[in-house]
């Protein structure tokens, strides 16, 4: 109750060394902008960028994928900071953790 008195003593008297509303409504625009960049771009990417990063942790020998450049593989073993992959036709390839694009099981299982 005491706040929303202190509140309108406040808006009465702006050249007392108060606050002016009309301050406050300018930057209520800006504040709002700040506010839909956070929900709609940095949340999303961030939230984005934690699944990948738990997708990295959890890849294991037998798991399907793809790697950045499109060659599709299973993985047959797992280093520190590589993978080796099998393609088609028995070929292995030594690849990157970084080159990892998704996993593929998913995508496989959907389509039969």
């Amino acid at each position: 109750m005491q706040t929303s008195f202190m509140l309108l003593d406040a808006v009465a008297a702006p050249a007392a060394g108060g606050f002016d509303m009309k301050s406050i409504t300018s930057f209520l625009p800006l504040i709002l902008i700040v506010v839909v960049f956070y929900f709609f771009m940095i949340r999303p990417q961030m939230k984005k960028q934690k699944e990948a990063k738990k997708f990295m942790a959890e890849i294991k020998k037998g798991d399907k994928i793809v790697t950045i450049g499109g060659i599709h593989g299973k993985i047959a073993e797992v280093n520190d900071t590589t993978f080796m992959i099998e393609v088609e036709g028995g070929v292995k390839l030594k690849v990157s953790k970084a080159a990892i694009s998704m996993d593929n099981s998913v995508g496989i299982a959907e389509t039969k």
